[in-house]
């Protein structure tokens, strides 16, 4: 029978396992793949995205995304497109767990403990389930996969991940980015982006204008030239933080929050109390519909 013997989720940068299904198999050739997997985890900064061990009885597959990846170990006969179904749907519970900050301040082995309920439940849906449940799934990755396939290894090249690499795929790495849905756009987020959009214009061209003006009378007035443009790129990155998904979305929110209120207060005097409020609370209004658009809950689709 077709089965996922083992998953676990581990830090890309140094090998750190972060979470791992509790399983027990103490068949030799399983004990065998388990130590050549840890091999492969301390190595996967050197290696594309996707990639797949080959062994007789079994099988790796690794699929990373940013600071983490996601390792299974199948059997050999388990379908390639249904492995990397299953890492993607991992994946995704992960990082909408677990924020960039977080993983990388993780120090030591299975810092995440409490999400190997996640893994045994999403192993066990993919190990049971009948069916075609997850035919949207299925034909999105099998064109992924034709487009970008998976490296392919020999499950004794792992070994070489803790010396010297051979001659294997250490080139130019091309990352697979799963896609992320975030919720639908609120009116007050439209509105939110419409005046984010007219305070940065407004920033932008008191900036040109200062410039003009500085760079030919006035070399001390830089710093308020400098005072415009960085709202103004705040601006611009705070629509696209609403607009998008982005890893450390809280961290850079409160920083571009921070950068816009700084240099508001610095234009006191070319700016007057209302209109620095004004720029502010805008910004504070930005900050919160960003902090408050989630990722959607991924649906199950990603089942045999």
């Amino acid at each position: 029978m077709s089965l996922i013997f083992f998953a676990c989720v581990v830090r890309v940068r140094d090998g750190l396992p972060l979470s791992a299904s509790t399983d027990f198999h103490f068949n030799q050739d399983f004990l065998e793949c388990r130590r050549r997997l840890k091999a492969l985890s301390s190595g996967l900064a050197r290696y594309p995205s996707r990639g797949t061990a080959k062994g007789r009885n079994l099988s790796i597959h690794f699929l990373s995304s940013g600071d983490v990846a996601c390792l299974a170990i199948c059997s050999s006969s388990y379908s390639t497109i249904m492995a990397f179904c299953f890492l993607e749907d991992l994946l995704w519970e992960f990082t909408a767990s677990y924020d960039t900050t977080t993983i990388n301040l993780a120090s030591r082995p299975y810092a995440f403990i409490e999400f190997d309920n996640t893994i045994q439940k999403v192993k066990s849906q993919f190990n049971s389930t009948r069916g075609s449940r997850a035919k949207a799934s299925w034909e999105k990755v099998e064109e992924e996969l034709k487009f970008q396939p998976p490296v392919q290894l020999e499950l004794e090249d792992t070994e070489l991940l803790n010396g010297v690499t051979n001659g294997g795929p250490s080139g130019v790495h091309v990352e697979v980015v799963p896609s992320y849905r975030m919720q639908p756009v609120t009116p007050l987020g439209i509105l939110s982006l419409v005046l984010n959009i007219m305070c940065g214009a407004l920033n932008l061209i008191r900036g040109v204008h200062l410039a003009e003006y500085s760079f030919q009378e006035d070399h001390e007035g830089i710093g308020n030239v400098i005072a415009f443009f960085v709202p103004f790129l705040a601006c611009v990155f705070q629509c696209y933080l609403y607009l998008f998904y982005s890893s450390g979305r809280k961290v850079k929110t409160f920083v571009l929050l921070f950068c816009v209120c700084f240099c508001n207060i610095h234009l006191y005097g070319l700016r007057n109390l209302w209109q620095i409020a004004f720029h502010m609370g805008v910004a504070s209004l930005s900050s919160h519909q960003i902090l408050a658009r989630q990722l959607l809950e991924k649906q199950p689709d990603c089942g045999v």
